[in-house]
Parts: C-alpha cells; structure tokens; sequence
C-alpha cells in the first residue's frame, strides 16, 4: 500500500494493505478473512489507535444515504459521513443536532468511538445522541444495536474504540433546527470562570499559561438571548473576529461579534471548508470533574513554565455526564482541559508527564483520540465498567481482529 498518515502527519500508519470497498457486502468478506483489521476515518486521531500491521479499511466507498425518520426524531447515517456534511443535511430539513465538536470535519463513528464531545453544560459528548449502531463483527456477521430494545449493549458499543467491529451506519437524535449568536470576550479573570463556562448554550474558554488572566471566552448563545453587557464578567468584547491560536487567519473560524446563524455554523470553532486550529500540532485531552475546574487549574500553576513554550493553545470546556461506559464523561459532570501543542513530540513529552502527574489527584480520563501516556491501571480504575467492556470486546472479537497495540495496553485480552 501507499503510505499513509494520520491529519496531524504524526502518525504514519504501518498497515500491510489498504482497502475502500464499494459494498456492504465485499466488506464483510474483507472483516471475514483478515486477522488484523482497523478503520480510518478522517484520520484525527493522534495517536496509534487507528493503527494496525494488518489491513486499513476506508469507508468512503460504501453507499451514502442519509434516512431521517420525522416519527422518532432521528438519523442514520453511514458511520463515515462527516459531521458538516451531515448537518448541512439536517438543517435543510429543519433539523438539527444537539451539540458538535470544534470542528465539522470528523466521521460520526470515529467522533462516537473515542468519546469526542463538544461543549455545553448540559451537553453530553456526541455518542450521547447515539440511538442505535450497525456494525459488521469479526465472523463478517451485521449486528445492529437499538437503544429500545438493548440498551445496555448499546451503551457499551457506542465508545468502542474500533475494538467491537467496523461501525457502518450510526442512528442519531435530532431536534428542531435552532439559531445561535457567538461573542468572542478578552481577558477573563479566573475567579470567575465557573460563571462563564455556564454562561450560554456552548462556552470555551481558551488560555495559553503565560498570565494569569484566561485569554478568550467563546460564547455560543441562542439567537433569541439578549446580548451580553459591554464589560461581561470583567472582559472586553473582542471587535474582530479571532482564530483559537494566534496568528491563525480567523477567516477559518466560523462568524463571530453576535451574528446570528444556523447551530451548525456557529457550535464549531472552525469552517468545514478551511483546515482547523493550526494543522501541524499535537493534541491531548484530559476529563476531570467539573466542580474541581478551579483546583485543576491550581494545580497545573506550578508547571505552566513548562506548558507554555510548546503550547499553541489551551482550551477548558464542559460535558454533562452520561452512561457509555468508556465515555470519558461516564458518570460525571466534566471539564474538558485540551492542550494543543506544538508539532514536536520530543519536547512535548516531558511537559506531557508533568501534566498528567498534577492532574493525577482528579482522576484525569484521557480523550481515546489523543496523546496521553497515563499508566493503564490509573486509566482503568476511573471506569465503573472497565471490566464490563472488556468482556464485551472478548465476546464480539474473540480472536483480536480489531486489536491494537494501544487496546492491548490499555484494555488487555484475558
């Protein structure tokens, strides 16, 4: 096979083979006869899960059709449909999302499969939305999931880390298609920043460790709020629009300075058609309970010296608990802290350690989708239902189609 890389080009991946296979059923016969098999998607991942030595399948050449079922309030939808595509889709039909993640331009199953969320007080992470799954197993077999009829199944598959089967069509909740406003305010203090992450419908709030003051605070409200005050919260309303990483043409991000617009060009930070944040970085995700947000940040204080120099930007977002047993949020009201780092693993490792060791006290869950090097056993002791999914995976794929070598770390077979 030609080579390949992952988006950030930090990965390389080392399959034998590659493979698009234009039908459902010249797939099945693909996941049939192979003894290593993985999915790429979008290839945002940034670390080797997507990786294997055996075949790398794409899904771009399985049929397309989008089915929107009015009755029940949801889609299915062909798991490598990226979201702006989808939502495009939907809004045209007076539908809408929940929530997205900071950019449009990932695959629904890969986005659900490493817990990927966006932001929101009462928001979940996007698997939240997960009402049902189709996916083909190791023997070839299509099993499809329903969260009527096996809801605990079903809570186990949608985080699955590609370690179930290849995930073919993914059923969604929708809403009525809505309106938002976003504002861009400068400077936040810290003492009040519990304020502003429950501000409006979607909040980020963005720093880069060099003061004290919390840089940016992207407010995502509803069309219909009033516009907040001049002076909201001690800040200064930004009179331009601005990109998350400086020196980054804003003309990337969606609109800003409280033009109205449809949800799904206003919840992403970025346009589907322009690349998002920087394109050459590194990025790791860390979820900590959403009530230590202030102590969390305390706590990295003593190493921001060190985080700064490799750093593009810090962004502190929230996910509203749920019950996916490998979700990050499983159980608890999250705050999400995301580094995006410079494109230079050697120096960010050591940082990275120094990172996860002062957020060791909060029982950090890393994203799936990103760097981290947390031991495996601190990983596992914060999921209830560690041991619940490993059974699950050792029933779906006995014979380790879908490992890893990153599964095998953190999730190891019997």
């Amino acid at each position: 096979m030609t080579p390949r890389r992952n988006w950030a080009g930090n990965v390389h991946y080392a399959a034998r083979r590659f493979h698009q296979p234009a039908s459902f059923d010249e797939l099945r016969r693909l996941v049939a006869g192979s003894d290593r098999l993985r999915v790429v998607g979008s290839g945002h991942s940034f670390n080797r899960l997507g990786d294997t030595t055996g075949d790398l399948v794409s899904l771009a050449g399985l049929p397309t059709a989008i089915a929107l079922d009015r009755d029940a309030a949801t889609v299915t939808v062909p798991g490598a449909l990226r979201y702006g595509d989808l939502a495009t889709h939907l809004h045209e039909r007076g539908y809408a999302l929940a929530n997205l993640a900071s950019l449009p331009h990932i695959s629904v199953a890969g986005a659900v499969a490493t817990g990927t969320h966006g932001s929101g007080e009462r928001l979940g992470n996007l698997g939240a939305a997960v009402a049902g799954l189709e996916l083909v197993t190791a023997d070839g077999d299509l099993l499809t999931l329903d969260r009527r009829t096996e809801p605990e199944t079903l809570a186990g598959a949608v985080v699955s880390l590609g370690a179930l089967g290849v995930v073919t069509r993914v059923t969604l909740d929708v809403v009525p298609t809505f309106a938002l406003r976003q504002y861009v305010h400068l400077g936040l203090p810290r003492e009040s920043l519990d304020a502003a992450l429950s501000s409006a419908y979607s909040v980020s709030v963005f720093t880069d460790w060099r003061t004290p003051t919390l840089r940016e605070v992207w407010r995502k409200q509803r069309a219909e709020e009033p516009p907040p005050a001049a002076d909201w919260l001690g800040t200064t309303a930004a009179d331009h629009p601005r990109h998350p990483v400086a020196g980054m043409p804003p003309e990337h991000c969606t609109p800003q300075l409280g033009e109205p617009g449809p949800w799904h060009e206003r919840l992403p930070h970025f346009r589907l058609g322009f690349t998002p944040s920087s394109g050459e970085e590194l990025q790791s995700e860390y979820l900590v309970p959403r009530s230590a947000a202030a102590d969390v940040l305390a706590a990295l204080d003593p190493v921001a010296h060190l985080i700064a120099p490799v750093l593009q930007v810090c962004e502190l977002r929230t996910v509203a608990a749920d019950r996916l047993w490998l979700s990050p949020a499983y159980d608890r009201d999250s705050l999400a802290v995301h580094f995006t780092w410079i494109a230079d693993a050697d120096r960010v490792r050591p940082v990275l350690a120094a990172v996860e060791q002062r957020l060791a006290p909060f029982a950090p869950r890393p994203h799936w989708g990103k760097v981290f090097d947390i031991v495996p056993a601190a990983v596992a002791a914060t999921y209830p239902r560690y041991a619940d999914f490993r059974a699950l995976a050792a029933r779906l794929d006995p014979a380790g189609v879908f490992r890893t070598d990153l599964l095998d770390r953190y999730l190891p077979r019997d």
